[in-house]
């Protein structure tokens, strides 16, 4: 007998495992790849063991020369020493205090100076610092080379050319060491009578102000200095400070890095020997204290940083980030412990699924990585220490919201298998339970709730009564037709008005719950306004012989989309949700429970007594208790009911609000049993009803955010050499969830709901006109307790444009508020840069929501604009019969 060896059997965990870890693998691999990538080494000259001279400012953390608070004779002879080996000379700025000891200390280390006095508007400073200039070039003649009176007073408008003249000219008649003063190029250039009141022109050559490349920027350097040579061929060229900053804003095509710093200076210095030119490297030391008079980039010349630290290497090969390896070690380490949450309970993704999680996993850790250590690179201060915190709370909330949002995407696209799709059970008459339909109404027109109650009277099914009651409603005109009606139905069909009823529609519910027929096993709800399919309860009421299922429920659906294009456009916002979002809640027995079209199991509903009367989304609240108790759910995205949509645009907005506002009524609530508290949520269900609810806080950060980018605007406006536009990694990050949220609801309803591009793009405006609506209400739901309820009126009167227009009169003044403030910053800021340009894409896209508001106010202002402006929308969802069951028959 042959034995022949079995291949070996894997189930379908081990699989997934395997192609878990073969992803990571990947897309770690690829995220090296990228930071090595971005890193690569760039040779360049190696820096001279002595260069020809430093600018010489000595202050360090905690000095400043604006505040007057200098350092030690201790502190500057300590930095002399330090320079001593690696320069001949060290250029001075001013006269005051200990500064005026830099000759006589830099003596001892055998390094020459020139002497610097510095000048502005303040006459009798400038006196005090002549005077001192003077005596003290004289007690260092030894070593005081040359003399420079006044630093760029030209270019900051201090000082005339005549003023300046004065100045030097004194100068010149009491010394017989080589003066001049300092200045940009270009003033040199233009002011030739300046020339002839100096033995020598100082410049500076600075290309990072020009703008200029810093693969451009030594040919600059030498195309201006032979400029002046040819100018001025009499006078001797000194470059009086050349450098490039380590940190700081774009400016035009120059980017302030450490690798660029390292790469000028080096390339640079190589030309410089070979051109023999006599300079000096702005500056020895950085200098935090220049933030104040030369905004961020000020404090970032140094070769050598505040700590007397070198900023990059002098020799070895220049690379962007020298700790990119530690960097991307993080980065994939943060990544792979996101991705691993990101697969919990997902067995039904599929391979492309998790890769595309992946992805985006690795995406947001090395971005966030990356931003971390950015922001690191400045000197800290109170004021960047607290926005630096607000920035990590803002990046993790950026990237929690993402991480959902991609979640949700993959599931909705990648499911290889619906788990708990709904399957069919079909049941004798006998073996149906009883259901009791209940219809709660408030001042509702009477020949709409009739044809609701027809629609019930029409229903395909042996055992049912109906209960309608009308609370509160004032005028018998209104609701004694509907008593009479129901009486001329039959006995099946019951009438209550109660006046007075508190508790809103749940008042009304538990009201009809005491009064239910007490054979009756399932409680339906609909609202008035809903015509309801024959087959509804016959098609799932079957579900309930299920013990552990406890809610059955179907979309909310409208009928009156065709009647303008208002109601086509909050028709295609209100289809994402039921048919992309609840289906994938569904995968985890995670649904939102609607006050229609659904179905409680009555035992249950008394077990968790009933409806709550404090919430005002007291049917959300609802199925949350129920899930806390360990019972299931069932969920179909199919239509067997058709209500009607708010008239205007100011009820579609209150509405939002009560389902914003009450979902921070059950967090708060409910805040013990979705964070973690004893209950039988599982995680799955707790994950979905917390990231369900994030983009509505996201939303109310985001106008905290936008208010921020008003002011923050208005700064940069009135203070530009103060405030410079946020770094552009941090206006990045809500230009990419914005960014990616659009494009995952182009993709999910184009695929998924069969959306055209008119429709989708009708969705997008709908939705984005809410969004000033859902952060108010959130964060009312933080401050306050409870809002009345606020009943959506059905069949009401169109507003009139004007009146419609005042309805988003709030979003209409931030609108502007953020147009103004795009537009002034664009005119008043003299430099084009990233930074700027992507802050005032910023701006205008923070603006989207709110002019998305007052088009959808505008538009239900027209109540007769045609629906066919985006199509008709009747397409069945691309939801399979496999994935859901069967349509029912219509």
């Amino acid at each position: 007998m042959v034995c022949r060896k079995q291949p070996p059997i894997y189930s379908s965990k081990s699989i997934m495992n395997r192609a878990n870890i073969l992803i990571s693998i990947a897309i770690a691999v690829i995220c090296l790849s990228f930071w090595a990538f971005l890193n690569q080494p760039e040779t360049a000259p190696l820096w001279p063991d002595r260069i020809q001279g430093f600018s010489f400012s000595p202050m360090r953390e905690g000095q400043s020369a604006v505040t007057h608070v200098l350092p030690t004779e201790e502190e500057i002879d300590s930095d002399l020493a330090l320079l001593a080996d690696k320069t001949y000379a060290v250029r001075s700025y001013t006269m005051e205090g200990s500064l005026a000891k830099i000759p006589e200390l830099a003596r001892k280390h055998g390094l020459n100076v020139t002497l610097g006095a510095w000048l502005d508007k303040d006459q009798e400073k400038n006196e005090r610092e002549i005077e001192k200039l003077i005596s003290v070039a004289r007690g260092n003649y030894r070593n005081v080379v040359r003399i420079i009176v006044g630093n760029e007073a030209v270019l900051r408008g201090e000082l005339t050319i005549d003023q300046l003249a004065g100045y030097l000219d004194r100068v010149r008649d009491a010394l017989d060491i080589p003066v001049s003063t300092a200045e940009p190029w270009h003033v040199w250039f233009n002011n030739k009578d300046l020339v002839n009141h100096v033995d020598f022109i100082a410049v500076h050559m600075l290309p990072y102000w020009e703008g200029v490349d810093v693969d451009r920027a030594v040919d600059y350097v030498v195309d201006h200095v032979n400029l002046l040579k040819a100018s001025f061929p009499d006078k001797e060229i000194i470059i009086g400070e050349v450098g490039w900053p380590s940190n700081g804003r774009t400016r035009y095509s120059a980017v302030a890095s450490p690798a660029n710093e390292a790469t000028f200076l080096r390339r640079f210095l190589e030309r410089a020997a070979e051109e023999q030119y006599t300079y000096y490297v702005m500056e020895a030391f950085d200098q935090p204290w220049k933030k104040v008079s030369e905004g961020a980039v000020g404090a970032y010349w140094g070769v050598y940083n505040v700590y007397r630290q070198p900023k990059f290497a002098f020799s070895e090969p220049i690379v962007e980030i020298p700790e990119w390896r530690l960097l991307a070690g993080i980065s994939i380490g943060i990544a792979l412990i996101t991705f691993a949450f990101l697969l919990i309970d997902s067995k039904t993704l599929s391979k492309r699924g998790r890769g595309f999680l992946a992805v985006i996993a690795f995406g947001a850790a090395s971005g966030a990585v990356w931003i971390v250590y950015s922001y690191s690179r400045q000197y800290l201060t109170v004021a960047t220490i607290l926005v630096g915190l607000l920035l990590i709370v803002g990046m993790i909330g950026v990237t929690v919201v993402l991480l959902a949002e991609a979640h949700e995407w993959a599931e909705a696209t990648w499911a290889a298998t619906r788990r708990r799709q709904f399957k069919r059970v079909e049941l004798a008459d006998d073996q149906l339970p009883m259901v009791s339909v209940h219809v709660p109404a408030y001042n509702e027109p009477p020949e709409m709730l009739k044809e609701t109650l027809d629609a019930l009277a029409n229903l395909d099914y042996p055992h049912y009564e109906v209960i309608v009651v009308d609370n509160n409603t004032k005028d018998p005109a209104v609701w004694q037709p509907v008593e009479a009606h129901c009486a001329k139905l039959g006995s099946c069909f019951r009438f209550f008005h109660v006046d007075p009823l508190s508790g809103f529609k749940a008042g009304a519910l538990n009201f009809a719950l005491a009064r239910t027929a007490p054979e009756a096993e399932v409680v339906a709800v609909i609202d008035s306004d809903y015509m309801v399919s024959p087959n509804w309860l016959r098609d799932l009421t079957p579900q309930f012989s299920n013990p552990k299922i406890a809610i059955v429920q179907a979309p909310q659906d409208y009928r009156d989309d065709s009647e303008s294009l208002f109601k086509a456009m909050c028709y295609a916002e209100y289809r994402g949700f039921f048919y992309i979002g609840m289906v994938t809640r569904n995968e985890r027995n995670a649904i939102i429970q609607h006050g229609t079209m659904t179905m409680v199991r009555r035992s249950v509903l008394e077990e968790v007594a009933g409806w709550a009367e404090w919430c005002i989304t007291e049917d959300a609240e609802l199925g949350l208790k129920i899930f806390e108790k360990g019972y299931e759910a069932a969920y179909i995205a199919d239509s067997y009911g058709r209500g009607v949509m708010p008239d205007t645009f100011i009820d579609f907005k209150k509405q939002r609000f009560r389902w914003a506002y009450g979902a921070v009524q059950i967090m708060r609530h409910h805040s013990s049993a979705l964070f973690g508290g004893k209950t039988n949520l599982t995680f799955g269900q707790r994950y979905h009803f917390i990231a369900g609810w994030l983009p509505w806080v996201a939303d109310s950060l985001n106008l905290l955010f936008t208010l921020a980018a008003v002011y923050w605007s208005v700064a940069m406006i009135h203070f530009p050499r103060l405030v410079d536009p946020p770094l552009l990694l941090l206006s990045a990050m809500p230009l990419t969830l914005f960014i990616f949220k659009l494009a995952k609801m182009f993709y999910l309803y184009r695929s998924r709901v069969n959306a055209t591009v008119a429709q989708t793009f009708a969705s997008a405006l709908a939705g984005l006109s809410l969004s000033h609506t859902i952060s108010k209400a959130i964060m009312n739901g933080f401050v306050t307790k409870s809002k009345p309820f606020f009943r959506t009126p059905k069949m009401a009167s169109h507003h009139a444009v004007l009146r419609a227009l005042m309805s988003a009169r709030e979003e209409f003044l931030i609108m502007t508020a953020l147009w103004s403030a795009a537009y002034i910053v664009k005119q008043t800021q003299t430099v084009d840069s990233p930074d700027l340009l992507v802050w005032i894409i910023v701006l205008l896209v923070q603006s989207i929501p709110y002019v998305s508001a007052v088009i959808i106010s505008l538009i239900s202002g027209f109540a007769r604009l045609p629906k066919k402006i985006i199509q008709d929308m009747t397409t069945t969802p691309d939801l399979t019969a496999e994935e859901e069951g069967s349509a029912p028959a219509k």
